[in-house]
């Protein structure tokens, strides 16, 4: 038997960390902070334990503790005061996300990513007003006269969101973010055309310099689930694989990614990260530009409640699930693990 070849030669203590391939690093991560206009305190987030929605006034506070464990940048997301079937307050001078972002731009060095979609917006929870023909049919469905059968039999699924009023709505959004002071725009709605569509309002407004981090490879996910939970973001109705890549395709994610960087797009973001390394690894390959991955929040629960039943340690696995999604190729992770994990590394 030939031993000349002896791997764990590299495998000692003091020098694994000479030949460590891959590294994380606080500065590495991104940490999603709810804000919640509609709240006076915190509001734990029970199916995402360690989380909380925070009203406005604490949203520097909230920022303030990232900051404090050396993760340097936030993703905001918004509950808003009221919502309609447009998601109007979206784009509100007023609105959370504005408020929130002028607050922690003015009194903390974070840098500042906002969520650019319309979900936690509209009374119906989709990514964008609907097709005229899908409002009329809701219409009927809730008038007085309305059969039951007719109420029973649910919205035609072979309608969903109006893509191109979607984009309108999304090009006031990222205005109205950029002038609140939003270092990074993050649409994340998967609407075709969206990034060319903001881009050019953003430059239009003077927002040159402002970039666009765009979730170009977003999988409708079973995943989700505790994230429609912290944000109010779950469909009333239907769901949004009409909008939403379909989990069994990797091709037509490289063509998606592919469309966004002739559109403009800045970074390049796979959602969700854990199943899908495979696609951060082939955008890694393909593209030059910065990818990001999120670490989503069914990933984040899972963990949790394994953990707490005494099956995993929390610690480790947070860090080997962040160091797997790093070495696919990820250069930034948005992750709920942030501040657990920057404060052990």
């Amino acid at each position: 038997m030939d031993l000349t070849r002896r791997p764990r030669r590299l495998r000692q203590d003091r020098l694994r960390g000479l030949v460590s391939e891959t590294s994380l690093a606080p500065s590495d991560l991104v940490a999603p902070i709810f804000v919640d206009a509609t709240a006076d305190e915190r509001v734990p987030i029970e199916s995402m334990p360690g989380h909380e929605r925070v009203p406005i006034e604490e949203s520097v506070v909230r920022v303030e503790e990232v900051l404090a464990t050396g993760v340097e940048a936030v993703m905001l997301f918004g509950i808003p005061r009221s919502k309609d079937p447009e998601g109007t307050r979206a784009w509100a001078d007023d609105g959370v996300v504005q408020e929130a972002t002028r607050r922690i731009v003015a009194e903390t060095d974070a840098y500042v990513l906002t969520d650019v979609c319309l979900c936690e917006y509209t009374d119906h929870g989709h990514c964008g007003p609907l097709e005229e023909e899908l409002r009329d049919e809701l219409a009927a469905a809730d008038a007085p006269d309305a059969g039951a059968c007719d109420r029973d039999a649910g919205p035609d699924p072979t309608l969903t969101v109006d893509n191109d009023a979607t984009l309108k709505a999304l090009e006031t959004i990222a205005v109205s973010h950029a002038e609140a002071g939003a270092d990074m725009i993050a649409p994340s709605g998967m609407i075709d055309g969206m990034v060319a569509a903001i881009r050019g309002a953003l430059d239009r407004a003077g927002f040159e310099h402002v970039p666009i981090m765009s979730y170009a490879a977003k999988y409708e996910s079973a995943f989700y689930g505790p994230f429609r939970d912290a944000a109010d973001g779950a469909p009333s109705f239907g769901d949004r694989r009409h909008y939403q890549m379909d989990p069994a395709n990797a091709r037509e994610a490289m063509r998606e990614v592919a469309l966004d960087v002739e559109q403009g797009a800045d970074v390049l973001m796979v959602k969700p990260a854990l199943p899908y390394l495979d696609v951060v690894s082939a955008v890694r390959r393909e593209f030059a530009h910065p990818v990001a991955a999120y670490n989503v929040s069914g990933e984040y629960a899972m963990l949790h409640a394994a953990a707490e039943r005494g099956w995993l340690d929390l610690e480790d696995v947070a860090h080997e699930s962040l160091l797997s999604i790093k070495r696919a190729g990820a250069d930034l992770i948005l992750t709920y693990f942030a501040e657990d994990v920057a404060r052990v590394l």
